[in-house]
């Protein structure tokens, strides 16, 4: 036990997780800008050639929403684990100001204290936020299967007009031997595939929805022809007829590892990420509590003047701690007046 509290007060412990956590924030702070750089590039080339309006549907819209928040949360990580923003400071604790203004012990330790709290707070947000979504998707996993479901046929009806998702589809259809979203019914709701049209597509399903018997094989790109108006029963040799959702969804299941170790590779940083940022504020919080002598939450903000204290040797960003704290300008000499005038009286009562 001593041993182990001799590790937390020694100075290689506290370089230990301020640099890991300014490690693991600027890895990821670069792997965010990159998805979002893809997502820009992606949304460009999207709005050149784009008739679909829907945004849940837009690869690139997931990819713009994913890059930006890990890109903006680990750079408040990074920046509150290197060094303090003041302006950057004022941004994010809009966001968790209630949180900030119950730990800020003090002015020069705020800064620096709140943005790597801050950091670990917004971490755990997000964390919570995601657990809560896979609660949800096994709960009401009816409604969200609905919910999917119709945003799928959104794409059908619009698969030739926009390339990435017709990708998106065509992959899954081709990797999960499935057809459509419920089942392979759902392309009648694209115009080309619907049975009342008259092209050479009508009544049928692509390609991708079509059973392979000799892999590797080149395959009949017409061979889903004349499908929809058929039973189920009659197309088990010609297509397949499982619907997207429940393949994936049985896929899952049966493959219940590689499910746990996905959502298990996706929720461990963040974990990480939530370890160090407490560690490194519990830290922190140690060194300044012991370093700072005022408490500047005591003082009266309207009546405070930054004047009014001598800040020589905190730094640019009025964070570095400095051993006895930082005092009022002329607090020594008026320690040392009121200890003549003690000593005056007390000559005084002794004549």
């Amino acid at each position: 036990m001593t041993q182990c509290s001799e590790c937390r007060n020694s100075r290689l412990y506290y370089y230990s997780v301020k640099f890991a956590l300014s490690s693991y924030a600027t890895l990821f702070s670069i792997i965010g800008l990159v998805i979002l750089c893809i997502g820009i590039y992606a949304e460009v080339e999207r709005q050149k050639h784009k008739t679909l309006e829907g945004m849940f549907l837009a690869p690139a819209i997931i990819l713009l929403l994913l890059g930006f928040t890990m890109f903006s949360v680990s750079f408040v990580g990074m920046v509150g684990s290197l060094r303090d923003n003041r302006t950057l400071l004022k941004i994010v604790s809009l966001t968790t100001a209630n949180c900030w203004q119950l730990t800020q012990p003090s002015l020069q330790q705020g800064s620096s204290l709140s943005v790597s709290f801050q950091f670990f707070w917004v971490l755990l947000v997000i964390f919570i936020m995601e657990l809560l979504l896979i609660f949800i998707e096994i709960i009401f996993e009816n409604k969200m299967n609905a919910v999917l479901h119709s945003n799928i046929q959104e794409g059908i009806r619009h698969y030739y007009d926009d390339l990435d998702f017709k990708n998106i589809l065509d992959f899954v259809q081709e990797k999960f031997s499935c057809c459509g979203g419920d089942e392979y019914r759902d392309w009648e709701v694209n115009l080309y595939h619907s049975c009342n049209g008259s092209g050479p597509l009508a009544c049928g399903v692509p390609y991708t929805c079509c059973i392979r018997k000799v892999p590797g094989e080149v395959i009949n790109t017409l061979c889903g022809y004349r499908t929809l108006d058929k039973e189920r029963l009659e197309l088990l040799d010609v297509i397949h007829v499982r619907g997207c959702i429940h393949a994936v969804g049985l896929w899952l299941k049966d493959n219940f590892e590689s499910t746990l170790s996905i959502v298990c590779a996706l929720l461990l940083p963040q974990v990480v990420g939530l370890v160090m940022a407490w560690l490194y504020w519990q830290k922190l919080n140690e060194i300044y509590s012991q370093l700072d002598t005022v408490d500047f939450r005591m003082l009266k903000v309207h009546d405070f003047s930054f004047g009014a204290v001598d800040l020589s040797g905190a730094g640019w960003c009025w964070c570095l701690p400095r051993e006895g704290g930082y005092i009022p300008v002329n607090a020594v000499e008026e320690e040392e007046e009121e200890g003549m005038s003690a000593t005056a009286k007390s000559e005084e009562v002794e004549d």
